[in-house]
C-alpha cells in the first residue's frame, strides 16, 4: 500500500514535539526529561531548539485549558488516536497562545503529520477541526469571571489549586501566583566560594557574553539575565558554580553550619543545599547526606566532585529511620522535606497537573515523621532547620508547630534574623514566588535546649 503522505512535507520539529507529548501524556514521562531526550544528539539550529521547547512546554503547561477549548469543536476528544490528540493540542496552542505563527503553517503541518500518524481520515478530521477553530475562534473563548474555574482555565491551572489559593490569599494574589507560574523561571548560579569569588566569576561570565547581575538576597548568588546552553557554560563545567535558586541558597545561611561541625542533611538529593553547606563549612568537617534512591545519591557525589568538595558522605536510608540509626551526633541538621512543590511550579511545566489535593493530607504526616526522626540526632545547643519549596501552611508552619508541641526541648528561633542580607523579625520565613525573582520557599530554624 503506497504512503498517504510525502516525507518531504513532514515538519520535523512539530513531529518531534508530538512525540514528546505522547511520552508525557500516554506514558507518564516527565516533560523536561522527555524533551531533553529529544534534544540530546539532535542536529538542529538553536532557533529550532527554542521552538521545540516552546511547543512542548507551552502545550504541557496549558493542559486542561487546551482540552476544554478543543472540546468546543470536537464531540469526544478521547476517541481520537493519541497522536491525533497531541496534534490538535499542538495546533490549538499555536493558534491561540503563540504569536507570529501563520495559520496556514499550523494547519498544513498538522494535516501532513496526521496523514503519517493516523491516515487520510485522521488528516481530514484534523484539518476540519483546526480550520473551524480559525474561522470561529469565539467558540474557544475562555470565561472572564472571578470564580475558581474561570481563573483556572484562563491561567492554565487545576481548578482545585486555584480554589485553595482563592481561599487562602484572595483573588488578586491567586491570580498573581498563577501568572508567576506561567512565566519563565530565572536562572541563578551559586558561586563556588571554595574556588573563586563572586566578583571573579561575574567577570568570567561577562567575558563569555552572559548578562549577569549580583543577587541582593544571597552573597554568592548571581542572576543570569541572558545566557546560552548551560552545557557550554565553562564556569559550570569547571566547578566554579552551581545552578541553585536564591530561595534555596538561603537555607545554608540559616542553618549556620561552621567549619569542623558534623551536619546531617536528611533529604539531600539532588545535593544543591548539601554542597552549599559544605562551602559554608570551607570543606572542613563532616556532612552525612541521606536519600532513598541510589541514583540520586550518585548525583550528589558527582556534583561534589565537580565542585572539589570532599566532606560529604552519602547513605541510602529512609529519613524516618535516621534517628534510630545515628542517635545524638550532629551540630546542625537540615530537613528539606518532600513536599507539594507548589513554590516551584514554573520550573516544571507538567508539575501542576501531577499534583493532587490529597497531598495536603498525606504529606504532613510524612514530613512530621522525618522531622521527629532527624531531631533525635541534634546535640544539645545544636540547630534543626526545616524547609520546603511550597507555600502550603499545612506543610509548613503547621508541621513545625506540631513538632514543637511534642518536643519541648526544641525552641523556635527568629528565623528571619539569620537571613544573610535582608534580615527580618519573622519567626518562620515564608517566601512567595515572584516573577523574575525567587521560588516559593519556607524555612524555620529551631534550637535544642
Amino acid at each position: 500500500m503506497p504512503k498517504q503522505y510525502d516525507e518531504k512535507k513532514i515538519d520535523r520539529i512539530r513531529e518531534r514535539a508530538m512525540q514528546v507529548l505522547l511520552h508525557v501524556h500516554s506514558e507518564g514521562a516527565y516533560a523536561n526529561v522527555a524533551l531533553a531526550d529529544a534534544l540530546r544528539g539532535a542536529e538542529m539550529a538553536e532557533r529550532d531548539r527554542r521552538f521545540l521547547t516552546e511547543l512542548v512546554y507551552g502545550t504541557v503547561k496549558a493542559g486542561e485549558t487546551l482540552d476544554v477549548m478543543i472540546r468546543r469543536y470536537v464531540a469526544d476528544l478521547k476517541k481520537a488516536q493519541p497522536p491525533i490528540r497531541e496534534l490538535l493540542r499542538l495546533g490549538f496552542y499555536q493558534i491561540f497562545f503563540m504569536d507570529k505563527i501563520p495559520s496556514s503553517a499550523v494547519c498544513h503541518t498538522a494535516v501532513e503529520l496526521a496523514k503519517k500518524h493516523g491516515g487520510k481520515g485522521a488528516a481530514s478530521f484534523v484539518n476540519g477541526v483546526l480550520r473551524t477553530a480559525l474561522r470561529e475562534p469565539q467558540r474557544a473563548a475562555l470565561p472572564k469571571g472571578r470564580d475558581a474555574r474561570s481563573l483556572a482555565l484562563r491561567m492554565q491551572h487545576p481548578v482545585w489549586m486555584v480554589e485553595r489559593w482563592l481561599r487562602d490569599y484572595g483573588y488578586e494574589e491567586a491570580e498573581r501566583l498563577c501568572r508567576c507560574d506561567n512565566e519563565s523561571a530565572p536562572l541563578t548560579l551559586r558561586t563556588n566560594t571554595l574556588r573563586t569569588s563572586r566578583t571573579a566569576l561575574m567577570e568570567r561570565l561577562t567575558a563569555a557574553g552572559v548578562h549577569a547581575t549580583a543577587s541582593l538576597r544571597v552573597p554568592e548568588g548571581i542572576l543570569l539575565r541572558t545566557h546560552g546552553a548551560l552545557d557550554a557554560l565553562a564556569p559550570l563545567r569547571e566547578g566554579l558554580a552551581q545552578v541553585q535558586d536564591e530561595s534555596s541558597m538561603l537555607v545554608a545561611h540559616i542553618l549556620g553550619a561552621e567549619p569542623g561541625m558534623t551536619v546531617i542533611d536528611a533529604c539531600a538529593a539532588p545535593g544543591g543545599k548539601t554542597t552549599h553547606i559544605a562551602q559554608r563549612m570551607e570543606n572542613r568537617g563532616r556532612i552525612l547526606a541521606f536519600d532513598i534512591y541510589e541514583e540520586k545519591l550518585g548525583r550528589i557525589m558527582r556534583n561534589a566532585e565537580r565542585l572539589d568538595i570532599s566532606i560529604i558522605e552519602t547513605q541510602l536510608l529512609d529519613a524516618r529511620e535516621i534517628g534510630a540509626h545515628y542517635g545524638v551526633c550532629a551540630d546542625r541538621v537540615l530537613v528539606d522535606a518532600p513536599c507539594s512543590g507548589l513554590g516551584v511550579l514554573r520550573r516544571k511545566p507538567d508539575a501542576r497537573w501531577r499534583k493532587s489535593p490529597s497531598d495536603a493530607k498525606t504529606l504532613p504526616p510524612l514530613q512530621l515523621a522525618i522531622l521527629a526522626s532527624a531531631a533525635r540526632t541534634v546535640k544539645k545547643g545544636g540547630v534543626l532547620v526545616y524547609s520546603t519549596c511550597t507555600m502550603e501552611r499545612s506543610e509548613n508552619a503547621a508541621v513545625v508547630e506540631a513538632f514543637l508541641r511534642g518536643h519541648e526541648d526544641f525552641v523556635l528561633e527568629e528565623t528571619g534574623a539569620f537571613l544573610p542580607e535582608q534580615k527580618t523579625a519573622d519567626r518562620m520565613v515564608q517566601i512567595m514566588p515572584e516573577t523574575g525573582g525567587p521560588d516559593g520557599f519556607f524555612i524555620a530554624r529551631m534550637r535544642r535546649r
